[in-house]
Formats: structure tokens, sequence, C-alpha cells
């Protein structure tokens, strides 16, 4: 007997799971990137977190999988701990969805929905179709996994053992709560547990009075999803982590003290003698009721888990900040993260400069080791963003505008890497000027500092125009270009006149016109990276103009070095 309830509730339950999984990924891929943009664009209000996050987790059919990407994005410092709490609370809500739907017992349409669903993904045309297909698909595999595991476990009423063991759950809650997170943190779905403990509803094998404390202990197992995934991340992350634990054992020890009124709430709004409608309305009801609670209280909460979590809140990482490899299953997410780090990276080759122009014209060549140091990191980074956009582009099917997106990003490394590369060179020539004493005048002093800080600002303008992918910001890089070019030009032809009338020493003449060229090169690679901002498409989450813009063809042609 034991050994068909355990196969059918094995069988049962995988195809619920991959149930699940379809209608999320179908609903994910629906919407596209526009889940993960709410997510990131939400304000400082708490309460929208709340409603986004509910949304975001009735559309993915999983909490922890919206846990998972709110410490991937609080990792990279696109959402603050305020932000993330919200969040919380709502993926606990819209995690109820699964459970009420499953309550309704439709399994008469499950074979129905099957054929459909795969009948839809086989002949669609358009993508949007196909997805449609996954949805029905994912909600018949829901329902045929219940049924199996329902008619699975109706043997167990003839069992004495499992008779004693469902009563020593309604007298002891606690060990109730314990099965339930022990259970979820296993299978990593509360859903999938809550659809165990229905599918033994719907044949009468266990109350209401041991199925809530199993429901609470389900939200106390789908943390660990959560605190796995903030292994490894800064401390806001793992303050993230352990604000979802938090939440959910506090409620849970609340309501079980409350078990009895709870109960009697339960049954008084639900206003049905149907035990699975019962628990899945239990589950909804804790939920609902615990984010009335802790709303506000949000504050404390971000106190309490920043006195457990101690140290400072931003945390200087010696490699990559960003790149988060959990989210290579969300291009739109890598790609936004590939830009930030991308963004680091820069400021890292913006530090060289200003460094390197220190040594060159103060004299403070001790400042070159450090350069060195930074231009390591910098070659580092750019093999590391390299390595996650392949992997990227190796395990995701990517859309049309990402592939824009990552094809983009690829040049603007390369360039970015080159404008290091370029005051590596400058760094080497202040190393020389050092070395051999080798005077600069007034002249050649104000003339150099005149298009260094051009460069310098060029290079700001177009990093911020590419971390932004707003093409709006990148109308000066053409003047910056023609200005820069013509300064060169001149620089020059004043530099050749000093020499003929013997007012310039020829060894200073050369690094003089080494580090002109190298700047040039630079401010190159400055309007290279402004190009791959207006000749692709930015990634979706970005509201800068690129992002509704794209402009035909692919000419970002680097200049030569």
């Amino acid at each position: 007997m034991y050994r068909s309830v355990i196969f059918g509730l094995l069988g049962g339950l995988g195809l619920l799971l991959y149930g699940m999984s379809l209608m999320g990924d179908g609903l994910q891929r629906a919407a596209g990137d526009r889940m993960r943009k709410v997510l990131e664009a939400l304000t400082g209000k708490v309460w929208k977190g709340v409603i986004v996050g509910a949304a975001v987790t009735a559309a993915v059919q999983s909490s922890s999988a919206t846990t998972v990407m709110l410490v991937s994005f609080v990792n990279a410092g696109m959402m603050t701990l305020n932000q993330a709490f919200g969040v919380i609370m709502g993926a606990n809500i819209g995690t109820t969805l699964t459970p009420q739907i499953i309550a309704f017992r439709l399994t008469d349409w499950a074979l129905p929905a099957i054929g459909i669903g795969f009948l839809i993904r086989l002949v669609g045309k358009r993508r949007s179709h196909r997805h449609f297909g996954s949805i029905v698909l994912g909600f018949g595999l829901l329902f045929l996994g219940m049924d199996v595991m329902a008619e699975s476990v109706g043997t167990l009423s003839d069992s004495p053992v499992f008779a004693d063991w469902m009563a020593s759950l309604s007298h002891n809650p606690l060990l109730g709560v314990l099965v339930g997170t022990v259970v979820t943190a296993v299978i990593q779905s509360s859903a999938a547990t809550i659809g165990i403990i229905l599918a033994l509803a719907t044949q009468g094998l266990i109350t209401l009075d041991a199925a809530i404390p199993v429901l609470f202990g389900c939200n106390i197992g789908t943390c660990a999803t959560a605190i796995l995934a903030s292994i490894g991340t800064n401390r806001t992350a793992r303050r993230t982590a352990m604000a979802h634990v938090l939440f959910n054992a506090a409620g849970s020890i609340i309501f079980i003290i409350l078990l009895r009124p709870f109960t009697a709430a339960v049954q008084s709004i639900s206003q049905t003698d149907s035990l699975p409608r019962l628990i899945a309305n239990a589950h909804s009801l804790f939920n609902v009721a615990n984010t009335v609670v802790w709303l506000p209280l949000t504050g404390v909460m971000v106190r309490l888990v920043t006195s457990i979590v101690r140290g400072p809140d931003v945390e200087i990482a010696k490699d990559a900040r960003y790149l988060d490899h959990r989210m290579l299953e969300n291009p739109s997410v890598a790609l936004r993260l590939a830009v930030k780090e991308m963004t680091h990276m820069a400021d890292l080759a913006k530090q060289m400069l200003l460094k390197t122009r220190q040594a060159l014209f103060d004299g403070t060549t001790g400042v070159l080791d450090e350069v060195d140091d930074l231009e390591d990191k910098v070659d580092s980074l750019k093999d590391q963003i390299i390595v996650y956009l392949s992997t990227l582009v190796s395990q995701r099917a990517l859309t049309e505008h990402q592939s824009s997106t990552l094809a983009g990003l690829m040049h603007a490394i390369s360039d970015i890497e080159r404008v290091a590369d370029h005051v590596e060179n400058i760094a080497g020539y202040a190393r020389e000027k050092s070395e051999k004493s080798l005077p600069f005048s007034e002249t050649a002093i104000a003339e150099l500092t005149d298009i260094y800080d051009r460069v310098v600002e060029l290079f700001d303008i177009s990093v911020d125009g590419l971390a932004t992918w707003d093409r709006s910001k990148l109308d000066r890089v053409w003047e910056f270009e023609d200005a820069i070019d013509d300064l060169q030009e001149d620089l020059r032809n004043n530099h050749i006149i000093r020499l003929n009338k013997g007012t310039c020493y020829p060894g200073s003449g050369v690094v003089f016109i080494e580090v002109i060229n190298n700047l040039e090169r630079m401010a190159d690679h400055c309007i290279n990276i402004a190009e791959v901002v207006f000749e692709h498409k930015g990634p979706p989450s970005f509201d800068g103009k690129a992002s509704r813009e794209h402009a035909s063809g692919l000419d970002a042609a680097g200049a030569s070095d």
C-alpha cells in the first residue's frame, strides 16, 4: 500500500510542479520584461511594493523566484531594503493564488486542457500563442497532478498508523509547523506542499486544525531559497533574506498563539464546508493578516535586521559587484546587471585617468602603482562580463531586442577596456618623464591640461549615456570629438613651433606627442561607446529613449589604435 502511495505522491507532485513551472514560465514570457521593469521602478512607498510583489508572484507562480530576484536587485543596489520588504510581504500574498485555484477541483478539465495547450504550443505561429499554450498546458498538468495525488493517498484511510499521525498533528501544532517547514524547504515550493495537504483534504484524511499549522510551516520553509540566494551577497542583500525569514517566522508564532480564534475566523469568513477551500482560505487569510500586522512596522523590521546583520550598508567588492549568475534565467535583468558592472568598470578607468593626470602634471608618481592595480581590475572585469554575457546567450533564447542589447554591450566593453589601456600608456610616459626629469613648459602643461580635461569630460558623458541608455545625454559628444580633433592638430602645430624656436626639450616633446596621441584615441573610443547607445536597443528595463527607439544597421567599428 505504502509503495503505491509514495509513487503516486511523487508522480503527482512532479506533474503539479511541472504544471506550475509551465504556467509561471508562460505567464512570465507573455508579460515579457514588464514584471521585472515594474520591480525595478518601485518607489519608496512600501504599500506599492506589496501590490507589485503580489502581482509578480501570482504571475510567476513562485514566491521563491520573486525573493531570489529581490536579493539580486538589492545586492546590485537597484532596490533598497525598505522597498524589498514591501515586495516580500506582497510575494507571500501572491503565492496564495495557486492553492485557491487548486481548491476549485477542476480535475475534469485537466485532460482537455493538456490536449488543447499542447496543440496550441505545437501549431502556434506567434510566440504569444505558444506562451498561452504553455499556460493552458501547465494548468492541465497541475490539476492532473492533484488528481493523481488525491487518488494515491485515498488508500491511507484504512491505515491506523496514518490516522494516529494525523491525530498527533491536530494535537501538536508545533509538529505541524515543523513538518511544513521541512517539506517545503526540501521541495522548494510552498504551493506544492499545500497541494499535498489539499490532496489529503480531498480524501478527508486531514482536519483543518491539523492543516493550518502545516501552512504556517510552509511559509517558513519557503525562506530557504532566499537564504541560499543571499550567500555571497552584500550585507543589505543578506538583510533582505533575513527580513523574509523574520516576517514569516514572527507571523507563524503570532498565529500559533491565536490558533483557535484564527481557525474560527477562517470558518466564519469562508461560509463553506469544503475542507480544501477552508485550507486555501486559511493560507490566504494568514498571509494577508500577517502583512496588515507588519505593514506599519516596516521601519521596525529594517532596524531589527540591521541589528542582526551588522556592518556598513555598502561593501567595496574586490571583483565584479553586480554580476549575478542566478539572474541568467532572466535575460533582461542579467543585461541590466551587465550594464551596471560596465559602469563600475568605467569608474575604475576614470580613477586611472585622474591618478595618471596627477602623476603627469604634479610628479606624484607613487600613484602609478595604483593605476597598474586598477588596470588589472579593469581587465579582469572585462573578462568576467564577457563570460557572463556569453553564458547568457548560450543558456537562453534571447529576443531580438535582447540580442541587440547584448551585441552593443560586447562592443562597449572592448572600448572601455581600450580607454584603460591608453591610460596605462600615458602612465608609462608619466614614469619616463619623472625618471628622466623631463621638463614641461608652462604652455605645454596648459595645453595638455586642456585636452586632458576635455577627454575626461567626454568619457563621463559617454559612460553616463551608456549607464542610462539615454541618447539625449549624448548630443554633445560629437561636438567634443570635433573640438578634440581640432585641438590635437593645434597642439601638434604649436609643439613644432616650440621645437623650431628651441623652447622645447626634444625628450619632453616625445612624451608630449605620445600623451596627445593616446588622449585622441581615448576620445575615439568614447565616441564608439556613444554609438553603441545610438545603434543598439537598450535593456528593456531602461526608461531612456534608446529603449524605445532602434536605429537600423550596425556600424560601430572602433577607431584604429
